[in-house]
């Protein structure tokens, strides 16, 4: 155990690629529980909110080459930087969807709209029977905050880790 904090110790690029992916699959693995136990369906948007998280899955083990193989330092930082924009991104994401649900601003069309009348008797009596998870609705809430608010504190996280490791190892790389 204690060799393994002091190899993350010295390669400040990879413990913060390893950590951000991991705080993605537990993110990822929390919506999944939402969902498939608590039967908490997602709206679309929190199905667009998992995206960045997916993406920088497999990244991680792509910076963990880079860094153990001596890419050059622009491919390790690049690849760091490429995550911290994914969940900044992400954040940003969560915040729209979170004005959505509380009212500020308007949602998409497909997931916050009235429904119209799509003309046939028989597949609006079809329709009645689907159900629809509406984005402007925040189905679960703990200490006021919806699931896509606390995306927002989990990708901002994320987003730092990123950082520090951007900055941890160029200051690594500095004094060496």
């Amino acid at each position: 155990m204690n060799d393994a904090i002091a190899f993350l110790n010295r390669n400040p690029a990879i413990a913060a690629a390893v950590a951000v992916a991991l705080g993605s699959a537990a993110t990822i693995l929390g919506a999944l529980f939402f969902q498939y136990v608590l039967g908490i369906f997602p709206c679309p948007l929190c199905l667009e909110q998992r995206i960045p998280h997916y993406a920088v899955i497999p990244l991680a083990p792509l910076i963990v080459f880079a860094e153990r193989s001596n890419a050059p330092r622009a491919v390790v930082l690049g690849g760091l930087g490429l995550m911290a924009l994914a969940m900044l991104a992400n954040a940003a994401l969560g915040v729209y969807h979170s004005g959505v649900e509380w009212k500020w601003w308007a949602g998409p069309q497909d997931c916050s709209g009235p429904l119209t009348p799509l003309g046939s008797d028989d597949l609006l009596k079809r329709l009645e029977n689907v159900n629809i998870v509406r984005c402007d609705e925040a189905q679960w809430r703990f200490l006021g905050l919806s699931l896509a608010g606390y995306n927002v504190l989990i990708s901002l996280t994320l987003a730092a880790i990123a950082v520090w490791g951007i900055i941890a190892s160029r200051r690594q790389s500095r004094d060496a």
